[in-house]
């Protein structure tokens, strides 16, 4: 499928980069009127999700994978949420483990590649849910997630899954990662690492003889954490193959609904692989969307309440 030029007109004048684009949205966006009912699910491991509804009784449900270190309440899902609930859709934000405000029981956190807690989800709804059409959507990490899913899944998807669409993703993780070491990103990194070191302490507390704390003291980046504590608790070799283990594009060739990618090209943590380019042109369920200007999950719209992304996936999911 050819790139579709993007209809982004650009953010209003005062956020004039990527940086500014991704990081004043992050700080001071504020979206009113979404409440939600949580529901707590098990995990065929022995653990549980958090799972956050917002509903308007449809038979068309939204369901949200959030990014790195988010949850359910970040600007970008209640967006979304309150988008689609205009809609007349329903819509379902899970929480990744430790996330969504409760400390999971295992000794395992979440990453980029926890496509099996996406898929518990999935069976969760189904089993128990009669929604007759079901979109997926991911922002970030969170998009990574969903494009892995789905070409796991790849023809036996479940036939309920119409669509999907997903931005600001890391569509190759080793490129996205390599990122965080660039010297204009030791914002994001700094604090990025605060936030998974606080809760690596916390599990600590659970699983005192896994984790050493005194070698969390002396991680100042992202590929000593992911060797340490990413990749020891989750099975992996180190960072480089906990990186490129998970990372989506190699699964999205396999991709068996309409998607839609959306990845700004001044995005500060996405690489130049993170843009499918070549799987887009060759694939013609696969949509990818370049706007020039949206930072990191920004796509602010001057005196808009949405952003275009939101607005982007509702015209691309429900047409």
């Amino acid at each position: 499928m050819p790139i579709i030029p993007s209809s982004y007109p650009g953010p209003p004048a005062y956020l004039f980069n990527g940086h500014l684009e991704t990081i004043i949205p992050s700080l001071y966006r504020k979206v009113e009127g979404v409440s939600y009912r949580r529901e707590k699910i098990p995990t065929p491991d022995g653990d549980f999700l958090n799972l956050d509804w917002s509903e308007v009784q449809s038979k068309k449900l939204l369901l949200i994978s959030h990014g790195l270190e988010g949850d359910s309440h970040r600007h970008y899902a209640k967006g979304l949420v309150k988008l689609f609930n205009q809609h007349q859709i329903d819509v379902l934000v899970w929480n990744n483990r430790t996330c969504g405000g409760e400390l999971n029981e295992l000794p395992v956190l979440y990453h980029h590649g926890a496509s099996y807690d996406l898929d518990t989800t999935i069976q969760y709804v189904l089993e128990n849910y009669q929604y007759e059409e079901i979109y997926l959507s991911g922002i970030s990490m969170g998009g990574a997630q969903t494009l892995k899913y789905l070409g796991e899944k790849g023809e036996e998807l479940p036939k309920e899954i119409k669509k999907a669409g997903v931005y600001s993703t890391p569509c190759n993780l080793p490129s996205s990662a390599a990122t965080l070491k660039i010297k204009s990103n030791v914002f994001y990194k700094k604090k990025f690492l605060s936030k998974l070191k606080k809760k690596i302490a916390a599990k600590a507390s659970q699983f005192p003889e896994l984790i050493d704390l005194k070698l969390l003291e002396e991680v100042s980046d992202f590929d000593s954490f992911d060797t340490h504590f990413t990749a020891r608790l989750h099975g992996f070799r180190d960072a480089a193959d906990f990186y490129q283990s998970v990372s989506p594009d190699n699964w999205m060739h396999a991709i068996a609904v309409p998607t839609l990618i959306i990845n700004a090209l001044n995005d500060p943590l996405l690489g130049p692989e993170c843009y499918p380019i070549n799987l887009a042109k060759t694939k013609e369920n696969l949509f990818l969307e370049m706007p020039k200007r949206g930072g990191h999950t920004g796509f602010t719209q001057k005196g808009q309440e949405f952003t275009w992304a939101e607005n982007r996936l509702l015209e691309f999911l429900i047409d």
